[in-house]
């Protein structure tokens, strides 16, 4: 049977995946807690949304494994990684959006996992001072957090790429990297050779924020496909209630730009935060200037959707109580494929959805993109 999946933009579910099994070391595990605790679903109840605080999955810690130097942990994360699926999908049948608080960007998997069970298609805004493109034969620690985005691509530890069955996640075209200052050396080899969008923190700087959000979102087709937003803490410089902070890259302000351009598009299915580490903030400073910000880019993004009508359900859904979820009629759910129209709102999905082929328009874009160019140059050539 099928389901229409109505969005409501003044709800928010609140998930939290207190994790640090992928990274190096424990904290990471305490931010859903702490950022709960720094206030943020009253943050968002007083600008007027809706907040649904589905709790917390069990905990999944770091723990040193000297056994499997090349990809620690896996257990623990896979584990973490079943736990947040499910409940992804159902915080996306509320109609609600998800807002995910998280230790480690490993959940990522799970986020896009829920979500295409009910879009075809998702894509990916990746917010990072890392581009997490390590593998098991290049990772020069076996932080698999590092990995992130070699698995969602369907590359590196077979049982990353497993989780979910037709890897990939996420195709290499509808994913950008946004905010990157570190790469290691095979990194840099893997986006010289490649097509993955990517948008350094250079390059976010010389085109400006706002320009460079825009042209990311244009690039991996988020104005009509679902995204995700994934949103790691150490992307602010001089950020220190994380692991790994850095003191050059985007400034706070360039950061809140960029988020506000990602959190008001109609198309944004789900939000991420990770990499916030309470047990560098004594003082509680860090949670109360993610709080802001998060609360911040929420509110600009309920500003403009009821500034576009896109805040309210049609007129079709208003009669129908608050529902949001209703059955499609049988000619619709015996495996035919959806409707070719879709609004930003709605989803149409079954439990088996049929593979597609590839449109044109969904092919890699490699006829004005040769790899000879540099980042910046690509980048710059679709975006004027």
């Amino acid at each position: 049977m099928a389901v229409k999946i109505v969005r409501q933009a003044n709800k928010i579910a609140l998930l939290g995946a207190p994790t640090s099994a992928a990274a190096m070391s424990l904290g990471h595990e305490g931010a859903p807690f702490a950022l709960r605790s720094a206030g943020l679903a009253d943050r968002l109840r007083s600008i007027g949304y809706e907040v649904s605080d589905l709790g917390d999955d069990p905990l999944q810690l770091y723990r040193p494994d000297e056994e499997s130097p090349r990809a620690r942990n896996l257990s623990r994360v896979l584990a973490s990684l079943e736990a947040l699926k499910p409940r992804v999908e159902q915080a996306v049948k509320s109609g609600a959006l998800p807002l995910i608080l998280s230790g480690d960007c490993s959940i990522a998997l799970a986020t896009v996992a829920g979500l295409r069970r009910y879009f075809r298609h998702v894509s990916m805004i990746y917010v990072d001072r890392d581009a997490d493109l390590n593998t098991p034969a290049t990772t020069p620690s076996g932080c698999v957090d590092g990995m992130v985005i070699s698995h969602i691509l369907g590359r590196g530890a077979a049982e990353m790429v497993r989780f979910w069955g037709e890897p990939p996640l996420v195709r290499e075209p509808d994913l950008a990297l946004f905010g990157v200052a570190r790469l290691d050396p095979p990194e840099e080899e893997v986006l010289a050779r490649g097509l993955l969008r990517r948008y350094l923190a250079a390059d976010v700087q010389r085109m400006g924020p706002v320009a460079a959000a825009e042209a990311a979102i244009e690039r991996v087709h988020g104005n009509s496909h679902e995204f995700v937003l994934h949103f790691d803490v150490d992307v602010i410089a001089d950020f220190q209630a994380t692991n790994y902070p850095g003191m050059d890259g985007l400034g706070l302000d360039e950061v809140r730009a960029a988020l506000e351009v990602f959190a008001k598009q109609p198309h944004l299915a789900a939000i991420e935060v990770c990499a916030y580490n309470p047990a560098k903030d004594t003082d509680g400073s860090g949670a109360r200037l993610v709080v802001d910000l998060l609360a911040g880019i929420l509110e600009k993004r309920l500003e403009f959707l009821k500034a576009t009508g896109t805040a309210e359900p049609a007129p079709a859904e208003k009669a129908s109580a608050a529902a949001t979820v209703a059955t499609i009629p049988e000619a619709a759910s015996d495996g035919e494929s959806a409707p070719a129209a879709i609004a930003p709102g709605e989803a149409w999905s079954s439990d088996a959805l049929a593979a597609e082929s590839e449109s044109p328009e969904a092919a890699p874009e490699t006829q004005d993109e040769p790899t000879a160019k540099s980042p910046a140059e690509s980048d710059d050539a679709h975006s004027e």
